[in-house]
């Protein structure tokens, strides 16, 4: 399967005459002009359809020489065309020059893509064949089929390859026993919940010819807790072992600590000592010490810190200040006293090395440019292998010298039909909150002239977590409409509010106790700034956004109605109080957000919810959730359009998406939810607004929308939209 291949013809929307210039002086304050250029040939704009299409590399591996670009592919499925499902996921492999290609593709969908101790396999974790479950798959980078290194009787979930190459160790849960399997086939099914948990273990295989043997059984080992991401030391003596008091994500999420483990005796022979978040952990090139991603504390909402130790377990020292105004995601040791890092500053990235005490901190990527997501690095060949994207393309392998610092080079394209859409300009912008806090962001500049006010409609996309935040870089998804909202002549505008990473730890506190509190209070005050800046129509402002994005959203048409022309809210929290008791992560959520209980605060946690307010909502609101959620309860969903609709003083409308969790993950429901999502801000933000737009949607004619000849035939046909004044 070709990368380069176009999956369905694409035709001319719409001929868009660009405005000279909006003659807002005022706009040239703290960047936030918007400078437009009359086209010399006819363009087209983005659409939900083009979004189905677009393809992005999602992991990498460096091979241990550094010649082979080893990545993962993520090729969506095609709306009405393909089964139904979510996308698939491609071996490809590039060299060095950007020559890539594929490897493994089709229908396929694998991960956690590595390289064979002696660099001349490349692994995989795939269901594939004749599996029941995901196993661990080699291919030789020299050609050839792929083989299976070894399967299981459940999913294997991460493996690790000894150095010597001459065994696996790997992850997966533990079989139910057969009296559960036989009674659940004579329909005795009943869910006990919470009590009936699967442990994640830790196994072995011995390899022969870089396989297990069919004959061979591997071994496991019994050890408390569930265990997550697993390591090997340089000498293969030890493991690194991420492990949870239970299977539950609230216990993943906040609980988990990385024990070492002694090969041999099978035995955890010391712990790192940290609280709360964690993320890898990796051995220094001699072994003697170890490396992880971390929380300064418990109450840290993001693992950030890049902190160091001794192998033996122990206290831990941070290689970066703790009070860095940034957010470590990726890592690796250059040598036993160097580590090299991927780093979260602001809206933008930076790959840099820095000593284990702390000292001689360099940038050897700096801001500039694409931002980054992934960090893979050869030692031998100095040579880093990166996954990132920017404003005008999604993610793409990038290589970066390690001898020198400078821009990275990219090496793949995978969607060079974005060359023939118009992509609106792209900005970050700062403002200050109503308490001189300052606040940043993404703006993505409207397509289509103004109107003659000069000023256009503004749509806020607000990020979940809030432990997140927007970076500078591709910035439209199925639900996140920011090319494809500018396109409707829309200014779009992603905050991060105080609350998000990319700031450190102090600012990623700041919303601490405060649930929508003065985190919401800046969403209002990014309206107030576009405002004096002379940008957007104040009376024409939706927003939206999933998880605590939703619960922004729900606010926003509630509490903050007056602000707001339209909402449409996404797996978003309604009830504060019955969120805690549905929730699959209350410890987090007390932990890292509230900072209190509800049977202490009752009344709080009324306050800080939004039905608390649907007598006041003037709002329209657009309500979408997974019927299958466990991280916000689709009741949050339910109680909202409940009220709403019982109090009857603006339109409801909720939808709900069956076997989808916290987000969709299937092609038909993801363009569905574009779809919806677009044309109830069309139809209050550019549209006659009053009552809600028809429910049913023709997705076949979304899919194939009309030449410019069928626009020329019928000027006033929807699918010839987005219009401009000429």
């Amino acid at each position: 399967m070709s990368a380069e291949k176009e999956r369905r013809p694409w035709a001319w929307i719409v001929t868009v005459l660009i405005a000279l210039s909006l003659g807002l002086s005022a706009l040239a304050a703290q960047g936030t002009s918007v400078s437009c250029e009359v086209p010399k040939e006819p363009i087209r704009l983005m659409t939900p359809a083009d979004v189905t299409k677009i393809m992005q590399v999602v992991d990498v591996a460096l091979s241990p020489e550094g010649q082979h670009f080893a990545y993962v592919l993520q090729v969506q499925r095609e709306p009405g065309v393909d089964k139904d499902g979510p996308a698939y996921r491609e071996l490809h492999v590039s060299d060095p020059s950007g020559h890539s290609r594929p490897f493994v593709t089709g229908k396929v969908n694998l991960s956690k893509v590595r390289w064979s101790p002696d660099g001349r396999r490349i692994t995989y974790l795939a269901k594939r064949f004749d599996d029941k479950h995901k196993s661990v798959y080699a291919i030789a980078i020299d050609g050839g089929e792929s083989r299976r290194v070894v399967g299981h009787d459940t999913a294997i979930s991460d493996y690790a390859f000894s150095p010597d190459g001459k065994r696996i160790a790997f992850l997966a849960k533990e079989k139910r026993d057969k009296a559960f399997e036989t009674a659940k086939e004579q329909g005795y099914n009943a869910k006990v919940y919470e009590e009936e948990p699967r442990s994640t273990r830790l196994w072995f295989g011995e390899l022969d010819g870089g396989l297990v043997p069919k004959d061979a059984k591997p071994t496991s080992v019994s050890l408390e807790g569930s265990v997550s991401t697993l390591a090997f030391s340089p000498s293969g003596a030890e493991l690194a072992l991420s492990i949870a008091p239970t299977p539950s994500i609230d216990d993943h999420y906040m609980k988990r600590q990385v024990h070492l483990f002694d090969v041999e005796t099978k035995t955890l022979t010391g712990t790192l000592e940290t609280q709360g978040k964690i993320g890898a952990a990796r051995f220094s090139p001699s072994g003697e010490k170890i490396a992880i991603i971390a929380s300064a504390d418990l109450n840290d909402p993001s693992s950030g810190r890049l902190m160091v130790g001794s192998a033996e377990g122990g206290a831990l020292t941070p290689a970066l200040p703790l009070d860095a105004e940034e957010h470590v995601s990726d890592f690796d040791w250059l040598a036993d006293d160097t580590l090299i890092f991927l780093s979260g500053r602001g809206v933008q990235t930076v790959v840099g090395t820095v000593k284990t005490d702390g000292s001689n901190a360099t940038i050897l990527v700096g801001p500039e440019g694409p931002v980054f997501w992934r960090l893979s690095v050869s030692r031998k060949a100095k040579r880093a292998a990166l996954v990132g994207d920017s404003p005008t393309f999604p993610a793409e392998v990038f290589s970066a010298n390690l001898e020198r610092p400078g821009p990275a080079t990219r090496l793949t394209t995978h969607n060079p039909w974005l060359k023939d859409i118009h992509l609106s300009r792209q900005e970050a912008v700062t403002y200050v909150a109503r308490d001189g806090l300052e606040i940043g962001g993404i703006l993505v500049h409207p397509a289509l002239k103004p109107p003659e006010s000069g000023r256009v409609p503004l749509l806020l996309v607000v990020h979940g977590g809030p432990e997140s935040h927007v970076k500078n870089g591709w910035v439209t998804g199925y639900s996140r409409p920011g090319q494809t909202g500018a396109a409707k002549g829309w200014a779009v505008f992603y905050p991060n509010y105080r609350g998000s990473t990319g700031r450190g730890v102090d600012f990623s506190k700041k919303g601490q106790a405060d649930y929508a509190g003065a985190e919401f209070d800046d969403l209002v005050d990014a309206i107030a700034h576009f405002d004096a800046q002379g940008l957007i129509d104040p009376d024409k402002v939706g927003i939206t956004g999933g998880s605590y994005g939703g619960f922004a959203s729900a606010w926003g048409a509630t509490k903050l109605t007056e602000h707001f022309a339209a909402s449409v809210m996404f797996v978003g929290i309604s009830n504060q109080i019955s969120k805690a008791g549905t929730t699959d992560i209350p410890n987090e959520m007390f932990l890292v957000h509230s900072r209190r209980w509800p049977w202490e605060h009752w009344d709080w946690f009324r306050e800080r919810s939004p039905i608390h307010y649907v007598e006041q909502a003037r709002t329209p609101i657009l309500i979408m959730h997974g019927e299958q959620d466990t991280r916000v309860h689709p009741s949050q969903s339910l109680e909202l359009y409940r009220y709403l609709k019982l109090v009857g003083k603006t339109p409801a409308r909720l939808v709900l998406y069956p076997n989808e969790g916290h987000g969709n993950r299937k092609a038909a429901a993801r363009f569905d939810y574009s779809l919806r999502q677009l044309r109830w801000f069309e139809h209050y933000l550019s549209g006659p607004g009053g009552a809600p737009p028809p429910h049913p949607l023709d997705h076949s004619k979304a899919l194939n929308p009309a030449s410019p000849e069928d626009c020329e035939a019928s000027k006033e046909s929807e699918e010839c939209a987005p219009k401009a004044s000429p």
